[in-house]
C-alpha cells in the first residue's frame, strides 16, 4: 500500500468513527467532502441539497470561498439535471460539450481560463426520497476512469449513511429544544436550518446562528418582537422568517413602512375609518391591523409613527382592540406585532419624540441584527449569491471575483450592510458587460470594478458644495453619517426658523417641503414641532 492509498484508508476510517460521536451538522458534512476528495485525488467535491427546482451546496472543497453562497436551477445546468435524472454515477469527460456548473468557481485557478478536466456525479437519496447530488471534479484529464466510477458507486451508500445521521442529529436537537417546552420553537429552530425559498438566510458566521437560534426560539411565541439594526441588515426579511415559522404562518403577513405613511392618514391606514369619518371617506375601509387578521403586522420604520397614532398602538397591544377612525365601538384583533427601525428609540423616548409606554411595550423581546462587517466571511457567501443572480440575469457562462475583488470586499466596512453588497455586485457586472467581455467566457470580476475605494472617500471634484460654519460643526461632531446628516437637518431647520420668527408654515414654505412631514422630520430629530 502506498502512502497515498495508506492516507486515504486512515481518513475513511476516521470517518466512519465519527458517525458515532455528535457533530453539527456543517463539521459533519465537511469531513465528508474533505474524505472523499483525498480518496478520489480530485480538485474539488461539492455536495448539494435539492430544495425544490435549485440545488444548495451543504459543504464544499476545492471551490472558491463564495460557493457556499451560490444557489444552482436545475433547469439552467444540464449536467446537474442529468446526475438528478438517474441513481448511476454520471460521468463527464473533457470533450463533453455540456457546460460546466463550477466554470471559474475551482479555487486553484487564481483568474486563469478554466483548464481542460473531468467530473463525475451521482444523485443520492435519503430514506427513499432524492436528497441531492455528490459532484467530483479533476482538473487532470482521465482522472475518473472506470475504476474511479466503481469507488464512487460504492462509496454512495456511506455518504447517504452521514447524510442521514446528520439529518438525524438535527431533529434531536429539535426534540431537546421540546424538553425544555419550546416544541413549537424546536421546529421553528430546524426549518431555520433548513433553509430555502425566499426565507433562507445565507451566512456561516457564529453572530448569524446566535441570531437564528434565538430566532428559532422566539418565532413560537405571541411576544411582540422588536428587530434593531442599521439600514441594510435585512430586517424585513428577518420579520418575514419569523411569521414563515410562527404558528401563524398560514395567516397573512402585513407589511406596514411607517416611514412612507402621511401623518394625516397614519391612524386610518392602521386602524381603518368609516364612511365620513373625513373629506373623502366615502364607504367603510378597513385598516392594516383588520389585514393582518390572525397573522402577523410587521411595523418597519415604527419610530416614525406620530405621537397621536403611537397611543391608539399602544392601546392595541395592550386590550388587543382598535377603533376606526370616526367609528363608536372598539373591535377586537387577533394580531402579533413585530417591529423594526434603525433608530435609537432610548434616545427618542427621553426627547419626547417616542412614548415610553410603547417603547417597552414594543421592546418585550428586543432582537438585535448584527452588521454585515461583523458577519466575517459571510460578506464572501452573501456576494455569491448576488454574483450568480447577476449572472443568470446578464446571461454569462460563470461570474466570479478575483482574490483582490475578494479581499477588498472583506476590508470594506460596509454602511450600507447587504443592500449596499447587492448593489456594489450588480454594479460592477454591469460594468463588465458595458467593457465587451464575452458572455461566454468566464467573467472575473476585478476589485477596481468594485468602486470601494470610491465609496469610502468622494472622488476628488465631486464634493458637496460648503455647508454653513454651524451645520459643519455639528456635522464634525457627529459619529456616523447619519448623525452628521441629523446634524446638519437640525442646523438648517433652526436657521430656517429664527429666519421666519418660529413660523413652522412659513419655514416649511422656504424649504420647499411639506408643512407636515415638517413637523415629522422635527419631532424625529427631537425637536419641538
Amino acid at each position: 500500500m502506498t502512502v497515498k492509498e495508506a492516507e486515504a484508508a486512515a481518513a475513511l476510517v476516521a470517518l466512519c468513527a465519527d458517525l458515532g460521536t455528535e457533530l453539527p451538522q456543517a463539521v459533519r458534512l465537511q469531513r465528508l467532502v474533505d474524505v472523499l476528495r483525498t480518496q478520489f485525488g480530485c480538485g474539488a467535491v461539492a455536495l448539494l441539497r435539492l430544495e425544490e427546482e435549485r440545488l444548495r451546496p451543504m459543504a464544499v472543497t476545492g471551490l472558491v470561498s463564495d460557493a457556499l453562497g451560490r444557489r444552482f436551477v436545475v433547469g439552467q445546468h444540464p449536467r446537474l439535471a442529468a446526475i438528478l435524472a438517474q441513481r448511476d454515477v454520471t460521468c463527464f469527460h473533457h470533450d463533453s460539450n455540456l457546460p460546466d456548473p463550477y466554470d471559474g468557481l475551482l479555487d486553484t485557478l487564481v483568474g486563469e481560463p478554466l483548464p481542460v478536466h473531468d467530473c463525475m456525479g451521482v444523485g443520492l437519496h435519503v430514506e427513499g426520497r432524492p436528497w441531492g447530488v455528490l459532484t467530483l471534479d479533476a482538473l487532470t484529464t482521465g482522472t475518473f476512469g472506470p475504476a474511479a466510477r466503481r469507488r464512487l458507486t460504492h462509496s454512495v451508500p456511506l455518504v447517504e449513511s452521514v447524510i442521514r445521521v446528520a439529518r438525524l442529529e438535527q431533529d434531536l436537537r429539535a426534540l431537546r429544544l421540546a424538553s425544555t417546552n419550546l416544541v413549537e420553537g424546536g421546529a421553528a429552530l430546524a426549518a431555520l436550518e433548513r433553509g430555502g425559498g425566499e426565507m433562507e438566510i445565507v451566512g456561516e458566521s457564529p453572530a448569524l446562528k446566535r441570531l437564528l437560534h434565538e430566532l428559532g426560539i422566539v418565532a413560537a411565541s405571541e411576544l411582540p418582537v422588536l428587530l434593531l439594526g442599521e439600514t441594510g441588515v435585512g430586517k424585513e426579511l428577518f420579520a418575514r422568517l419569523l411569521h414563515h415559522q410562527s404558528p401563524r404562518h398560514k395567516h397573512p403577513l402585513v407589511h406596514v413602512n411607517c416611514a412612507a405613511l402621511p401623518e394625516s392618514l397614519a391612524e386610518s391606514e392602521l386602524f381603518g375609518h368609516v364612511r365620513g369619518a373625513f373629506s373623502g371617506a366615502v364607504s367603510d375601509r378597513p385598516g392594516r391591523f383588520e389585514a393582518a387578521e390572525g397573522g402577523t403586522l410587521f411595523l418597519d420604520e415604527v419610530g416614525e409613527l406620530p405621537l397621536s397614532v403611537q397611543a391608539k398602538l399602544l392601546r392595541t397591544l395592550q386590550n388587543g382592540e382598535i377603533q376606526r377612525l370616526g367609528a363608536d365601538r372598539p373591535r377586537s384583533v387577533n394580531v402579533r406585532v413585530i417591529a423594526a427601525t434603525n433608530r435609537n428609540l432610548r434616545e427618542q423616548v427621553a426627547s419626547g419624540a417616542f412614548r415610553a409606554d410603547l417603547y417597552h411595550r414594543l421592546s418585550v423581546y428586543p432582537v438585535p441584527i448584527p452588521p454585515l462587517r461583523e458577519r466575517g466571511n459571510d460578506v464572501l457567501l452573501l456576494a455569491g449569491r448576488f454574483l450568480d443572480f447577476n449572472r443568470a440575469r446578464l446571461g454569462l457562462r460563470s461570474l466570479r471575483l478575483s482574490p483582490d475583488a475578494q479581499e477588498a470586499l472583506r476590508r470594506y466596512r460596509w454602511p450600507g450592510n447587504v443592500r449596499e453588497l447587492e448593489h456594489v455586485i450588480s454594479r460592477a457586472a454591469l460594468k463588465a458587460l458595458s467593457r465587451g467581455v464575452d458572455r461566454n467566457a468566464i467573467v472575473t470580476l476585478e476589485a477596481g470594478l468594485l468602486d470601494l475605494d470610491a465609496l469610502e472617500l468622494p472622488a476628488a471634484g465631486n464634493a458637496s458644495p460648503p455647508a454653513p460654519a454651524s451645520a459643519s460643526a455639528a456635522a464634525q461632531a457627529a459619529g456616523t453619517l447619519r448623525d452628521a446628516v441629523d446634524a446638519c437637518q437640525r442646523q438648517v431647520i433652526t436657521t430656517t426658523l429664527d429666519r421666519h420668527q418660529g413660523n413652522w408654515a412659513q419655514a416649511a414654505r422656504a424649504l420647499d417641503v411639506d408643512a407636515s412631514n415638517l413637523h415629522k422630520l422635527a419631532r424625529r430629530l427631537g425637536m419641538k414641532g
